[in-house]
């Protein structure tokens, strides 16, 4: 049986958590369940070196969530910052009119593991958008179903409804298909997703 990295498994021991924590839907719980207990077989451990791009100089402002608003998301930034320097963040290269105008140079998105990711494979993606202020993301979707989590301020929308704000901690579910998007407001947006799947994001 291989065994994963130290610090890769410390964040998902905090994933874990965290989304357990704050997942509420019956459908998102259900889906965090599986995603997380798939995680307990390790995956292909990745070898090379992260790559940041312009915008990661953002990630300081949208950590910076007070450590006194809850233990679970203070213990998942501390481990996400340990595997930071690892990752390789990249640009969404298929978007629309519906991105701003500045969307290029002010996202990044990064795989955690899945593909491209510190762990190779193909049955679940676990993920991380950063977007600098006043940026949107374009619409999009994908088959998978995929849980949310939001350490930051931040605008969410799903389908042809109105934009929502989960705030900090905020958690929510998209269900397969469904076209979603999302915006900064004045600070960096900052959100992991979770998706079991065999297809992209």
């Amino acid at each position: 049986m291989s065994l994963r990295e130290e610090s890769l498994q410390s964040f998902v021991d905090a994933a874990s958590v965290a989304f357990d924590r704050y997942a509420k839907a019956p459908e998102a719980r259900r889906s965090i369940r599986q995603f997380f207990a798939a995680l307990e077989q390790p995956g292909v451990a990745r070898v090379g070196e992260g790559r940041r791009l312009p915008v990661c100089a953002e990630l300081d402002v949208a950590l910076a969530v007070d450590p006194s608003y809850d233990p679970s998301l203070a213990r998942l930034i501390e481990a996400f910052k340990g595997i930071e320097p690892m990752l390789e963040w990249r640009r969404r290269t298929k978007y629309d009119h519906t991105a701003g105008d500045n969307f290029v140079d002010g996202h990044a998105n990064a795989m955690l593991i899945g593909p491209g990711g510190l762990e190779e494979r193909s049955d679940l993606w676990l993920g991380v958008t950063l977007l600098a202020p006043h940026v949107r993301y374009p619409d999009h979707d994908h088959p998978p179903e995929e849980v949310y989590l939001v350490l930051s301020e931040g605008e969410f929308q799903q389908g042809e409804g109105d934009w929502f704000s989960p705030g900090i901690g905020g958690s929510f579910y998209n269900i397969p298909g469904i076209k979603h998007a999302m915006r900064s407001v004045d600070t960096p947006l900052f959100a992991f997703w979770a998706l079991l799947s065999e297809r992209p994001h």
